[in-house]
């Protein structure tokens, strides 16, 4: 576990809270912001000022809104990479894997708006080598120098045949969060649900040259169902 604002290594979500999160379709980091401020709204209405306890209770919709978690479906196909973020793809290059200028690999970044899910999924399934934290700026996400200069997650992970993969969370101009639900030599699944970066960022896949890239600059893709690299059958 690493210091700063990444979540990594930290005791479970509350209970409680976990479950209401799961009634009600959001992650469980919302749970508490959106509920909150719903009764804060509330208890101003009974106070008798209904004009501003009725614009916080309508203040905690979009909150609630942003935190959204649908339920995901990975594909069954085997030597694939799927997409760890909702939103469109900005960048795809070839780049030196973070912290190792000998190893090269392709990279493809998912910008998410404000408006987009939040939630991050596992872009493969294996175990968990690494998660590195890293203090930085907070530069509009979309920026090709972002994954350099930003607050940023480095989660480095293996497949079961050793190829190693990368996923980092990038923290955006609005973003000053970064929600990271692992820690080393967790087992993962792919499309699991790994953490959630808050209010606009940018996701960075690293995979091996033995995958080909399947999206191209300016498409959509979806957290735990678009795939972003395969291998040639």
């Amino acid at each position: 576990m690493v210091a700063g604002e990444t979540d990594s290594g930290r005791p479970a979500p509350n209970a409680v809270l976990a479950r209401i999160a799961r009634a009600i379709g959001i992650a469980t980091e919302g749970v508490a912001i959106s509920l909150g401020l719903a009764v804060v709204g509330l208890i101003l209405i009974l106070l008798g000022l209904k004009s501003i306890g009725a614009i916080v209770v309508i203040l905690a919709i979009p909150i609630a809104l942003f935190f959204r978690d649908p339920e995901r479906y990975p594909p069954r196909t085997e030597n694939v990479v799927i997409s760890g973020a909702d939103g469109k793809i900005t960048d795809i290059s070839d780049v030196s894997f973070p912290g190792s200028r000998e190893t090269r690999c392709h990279r493809v970044s998912v910008f998410m708006s404000p408006l987009n899910v939040h939630v991050n999924r596992a872009p493969v399934g294996g175990e968990v080598a690494m998660v590195e934290h890293t203090s930085g700026e907070f530069r509009a996400a979309f920026r090709d120098d972002a994954s350099e200069h930003n607050e940023r997650n480095l989660i480095a992970m293996t497949d079961a045949s050793g190829r190693m993969f990368g996923m980092m969370q990038v923290a955006g101009y609005l973003a000053r969060r970064i929600v990271c639900r692992l820690r080393a030599h967790d087992r993962i699944q792919i499309g699991q649900r790994i953490g959630l970066i808050m209010f606009g960022s940018r996701v960075d896949h690293f995979f091996p040259f033995e995958y080909q890239v399947t999206v191209s600059m300016g498409q959509r893709v979806r957290a735990g169902e678009s795939v972003i690299g395969a291998i040639e059958q």
